[in-house]
């Protein structure tokens, strides 16, 4: 019998196909009707993925039935350091540090003693023309949990 095969393989058999396929993130998320962000998540081996879309996108990308059980398996959700060191990475990790202690205190003001969920959560990215450059624009769009005494 063969082991099921590892999260962090099946994510490199996903990112060969797709670049081997010319296909873009957002290509896939839409073959597959999903969000984008999700997706490109989930692919990469951060969220089980539905088998309907497993098997989905594992039909667009030509990849196979141990490409799509990996892709089902609960992940163990962690961030390698050296992933650290990527400069996009480090920007995002410095713009948390820089503004997350002032996000907690308006999340406070506004919503009272709790946090923002990583888990009942969605993400997006879009861009948006500046006539100095192009901005990126992330939306963080968690549900509060209050904290109970």
């Amino acid at each position: 019998m063969e082991p099921i095969m590892d999260k962090g393989e099946a994510a490199r058999l996903v990112e060969t196909a797709r670049v081997r396929a010319g296909l873009t993130w957002a290509e896939i998320a839409e073959r597959i009707d999903a969000p984008l962000v999700w997706t490109t998540a989930a692919l990469l081996g951060q969220h089980p993925v539905p088998a309907d879309k497993a098997d989905a996108a594992c039909a667009v990308l030509g990849l196979d039935e141990a490409v799509a059980e990996s892709l089902r398996q609960q992940p163990s959700r962690s961030i390698d350091p050296a992933l650290l060191q990527d400069p996009t990475i480090y920007r995002l990790s410095e713009a948390l540090a820089v503004y997350g202690p002032a996000l907690k205190a308006l999340i406070h003001e506004e919503f009272g003693d709790g946090i923002m969920s990583a888990i009942n959560f969605k993400v997006d990215i879009d861009r948006r023309p500046d006539p100095d450059g192009d901005r990126v624009v992330i939306t963080f769009d968690g549900k509060f949990l209050d904290y109970r005494w």
